[in-house]
């Protein structure tokens, strides 16, 4: 089927050059100039992707992006957030509030592609597993690709819900930054070892009744993290 790109972006010989070098590899592509149209247009036909410059008039990016995320229809839609920005700082607010990856300007357009693939291909449902994991109240099921804590619905980005259930896993293991990464983003990898931070922080906002006292995904420090084993204590 072919997969539907929504460019947002106020720079016009910038949107000519994304959308005809993704439609010539396939992509069914639509765009808009001001964020309040960006807006209308995902609801009006909900995007596979999206490709979102944080400067723009009306909306700007980020605010985009937080009401995208707060939509449960959209809560897993893959943002790929472009700007002119190149500090750390602006990519990790970015992050944080829900973008899945970052390019800065300028950038070679067989990068954003590459880019694009890589964050549609970790969209796709995982090969489903017959069983629920269940840590405490915390349960985590493949299959519906779905995630509640004490009965509550959790909405997940694709990567947030990878990232959980490869650790809820592997309880008691302790993971390095970099392992997660080759463990959950793999080859596709864009993000720095840094970033998993942000992803774990994320998490932590949305499944921790306190999130700075976490009882599931825990820090070890100078390490990295692990998912504590039943009954265990933060």
């Amino acid at each position: 089927m072919q997969k539907k790109v929504l460019i947002v972006e106020d720079e016009t010989d910038l949107v000519k050059l994304l959308k005809y070098n993704l439609e010539k590899e396939g992509f069914k592509v639509s765009y808009a100039t001001d964020g309040t149209v960006a807006l209308a247009e995902v609801r009006r036909d909900p995007p596979d992707l999206v490709i979102l410059d944080l400067m723009l008039p009306g909306l700007d990016g980020l605010e985009i992006c937080r009401q995208l995320r707060r939509n449960d229809r959209f809560a897993r839609t893959p943002i790929l957030m472009l700007s002119a920005r190149s500090e750390e700082a602006d990519r990790v607010v970015g992050l944080e509030i829900g973008a899945d990856d970052y390019v800065t300007k300028p950038f070679s357009t067989r990068e954003v592609i590459a880019r694009v693939r890589a964050l549609l291909r970790r969209n796709e449902p995982a090969v489903p597993q017959r069983f629920k994991v269940q840590r405490g109240d915390l349960v985590i099921d493949p299959t519906a690709h779905s995630v509640s804590v004490s009965g509550r619905g959790v909405e997940l980005s694709a990567l947030e819900f990878r990232l959980l259930h490869y650790m809820a896993s592997h309880p008691g293991m302790v993971f390095s930054r970099d392992q997660l990464l080759d463990s959950v983003w793999g080859n596709d990898r864009t993000v720095t070892p840094r970033s998993v931070d942000v992803y774990i922080r994320r998490i932590r906002e949305k499944i921790e009744s306190k999130p700075q006292q976490p009882a599931y995904v825990q820090t070890i420090h100078g390490v990295g993290y692990r998912f504590a084993t039943n009954g265990e204590e933060s």
